[in-house]
């Protein structure tokens, strides 16, 4: 019986009650099971008495006693005490919790997902890099995460659209062109210009396409369309080898090319979330937390920066996405703000805005931070992490912490085969499970029929125990938008497997007979490595066979 399975139960039991008129109380939506403290209590335990009982006109301990009568005659259910001001501590059946094994084989990949957000259409944009050099860390970082909570919207039911807003519009472009421009020439990169060798090998490559481009009419603008398009086509392929790839990527130059912000900016003119003074319309973007409004159209009548964000937030609405979730950098708090106080503007529901803030990202390697790129100069980037470590070994070290934390990845541990490695020991754990499989296949253990009754040690219980709760921590990691919790909750299921795998026998020893408990045992061990990896796909992580 799984979590949700009781969840089911309780919530019939409570059902009926109201039904017979023993109680009247609305129910919650969702009936939460949680393990309590201490296994000597029970396998799960529920405050619903507690959350119920005044409600229902009741003593919270009355209430659970009559959820305790109904409760105890559930199939699977073995027994149901009071504890307290009215806790409900469960105790499943041996059985009822072995057959968790057979549940989630059966069920296979699809165990673990659900339909909390079914319904639901998700824009995610993640990474926008500027197109004038190679992603950096904060970019790598987004990409790791981004992808995650995509994979992890979408094993809850939602339509997700993996977003990348190329920023090919402004300044930022013509220093590159410019910088691209000086490196054809043999002069140094401008003073507010781009340096590091990317730059020389674009110029080089853009110069390979059109010999003659320093005579050209215009040699600058030349640089910037051919530059522009040959860096972001190596932003995609770094991206894909990474294993990120975008439904969309959005040109934020179309937005001004095609008249859409200054229809936005127009329209919002007669907003009420719009004001004039000293010449120029501001945004009321304090009623929504910012620490000042912010001018949209300045006093010259351009629109200001924001005004893409704007045009942007109103696209993705128009688009008929009910939530777009945006994944900036440390330096965006501001934007939080801004953009709910434009949707509201704009007549759309600010909650319909979401922006994760990620923080910095230092790489150590011998105790000392690693601050320096052999390609970009001044920054490290993907190339150069991947390169050190891996794919798998960056996105798991990226994942693995809350994005609204610093993190230090140290590369001398990642480089490590050993158990303080954090996804060498979860992608151990996946490789031992399937030499364990290996190992009983030879001695002739088969998954045949389930004796749930043989899983019935400590370990075997604790291991049944980790596994049902990945349902829920892939919920919560879509919920919360927290991809972290996957990974640390894999990181303790490995911890739980090996434990298991080093207290209990699969495969008999030799002469030995084979009994239902080694067959039972491998069920569980199967079981284990399916949790595994669809814990590590969810991060886009390998789990290999072998190790």
């Amino acid at each position: 019986m799984t979590p949700e399975e009781l969840s089911l139960a309780i919530r019939s039991v409570l059902e009926k009650l109201v039904s017979q008129g023993t109680i009247a109380v609305e129910l919650p939506e969702e009936i939460r099971v949680e393990r309590p403290k201490s296994r000597e209590h029970g396998d799960w335990a529920t405050n619903i008495a507690l959350q119920l009982g005044k409600k229902a006109g009741m003593n919270p301990r009355a209430f659970a006693e009559l959820v305790q009568g109904e409760l105890t005659n559930v199939d699977g259910v073995d027994s149901v005490e009071i504890a307290g001001p009215g806790f409900l501590n469960i105790r499943l059946a041996a059985g009822a919790a072995g057959e968790l094994a057979k549940t989630i084989l059966e069920a296979g990949d699809a165990y673990g997902t659900g339909e909390t957000l079914k319904g639901q259409r998700i824009n995610l944009e993640f990474v926008s890099a500027n197109p004038t050099g190679p992603i950096h860390l904060g970019g790598t970082r987004w990409a790791a995460v981004g992808d995650s909570l995509a994979r992890m919207l979408s094993a809850q039911g939602a339509d997700v659209t993996r977003e990348y807003y190329f920023n090919d519009h402004g300044n930022q472009i013509d220093r590159f062109a410019r910088s691209l421009l000086a490196s054809a020439k043999g002069e140094p990169a401008p003073e507010d210009g781009y340096g590091g060798q990317y730059i020389h090998d674009i110029a080089a490559a853009v110069t390979e396409q059109m010999p003659n481009i320093l005579e050209a009419e215009d040699p600058q603008e030349e640089f910037r369309a051919r530059g522009v398009e040959l860096m972001f086509g190596e932003i995609r392929k770094s991206l894909h080898e990474f294993g990120v790839d975008f439904d969309v990527y959005f040109h934020e130059n179309s937005l001004f090319e095609e008249g859409a912000v200054e229809k936005a900016l127009e329209e919002l003119k007669g907003s009420e979330k719009l004001y004039f003074n000293d010449g120029a319309w501001w945004l009321r973007s304090t009623e929504f937390g910012d620490d000042k409004d912010r001018v949209v159209i300045k006093s010259d009548g351009n629109a200001a920066y924001i005004g893409g964000d704007i045009a942007y937030a109103r696209n993705k609405f128009e688009r008929g996405f009910t939530t777009s979730i945006y994944m900036l950098g440390a330096d965006h708090h501001g934007y939080v703000a801004r953009l709910k106080a434009a949707a509201a503007a704009l007549g759309y529901n600010p909650d319909g805005i979401e922006v994760l803030i990620g923080q910095m990202v230092n790489l150590v390697k011998d105790g000392t931070p690693v601050r320096m790129s052999k390609r970009a100069g001044n920054v490290v980037t993907l190339e150069d992490l991947v390169e050190i470590v891996g794919v798998d070994a960056a996105r798991y070290s990226l994942s693995r912490y809350s994005t609204d934390s610093n993190i230090d990845i140290d590369l001398d541990l990642l480089q490590q085969q050993t158990n303080e490695n954090p996804v060498f020991y979860v992608q151990y754990a996946h490789a031992r499970s399937r030499q364990a499989a290996r190992n009983a296949e030879a001695a002739g253990v088969k998954r045949e029929e389930l004796d749930a009754t043989q899983l019935n040690t400590e370990h075997d219980n604790d291991l049944l125990a980790a596994l049902a709760q990945y349902p829920a921590v892939v919920a919560a990691a879509a919920d919360f938008r927290e991809p972290h919790r996957v990974a640390r909750y894999l990181e303790s299921l490995a911890g739980t497997y090996h434990r298991w795998y080093g207290n209990s026998r699969i495969a008999p020893l030799a002469g030995e007979e084979i009994t239902s408990q080694n067959e039972a045992r491998l069920w569980l061990n199967d079981a284990t490595a399916q949790v595994l990896k669809s814990g590590l796909f969810l991060l886009g992580v390998s789990a290999p066979e072998r190790m």
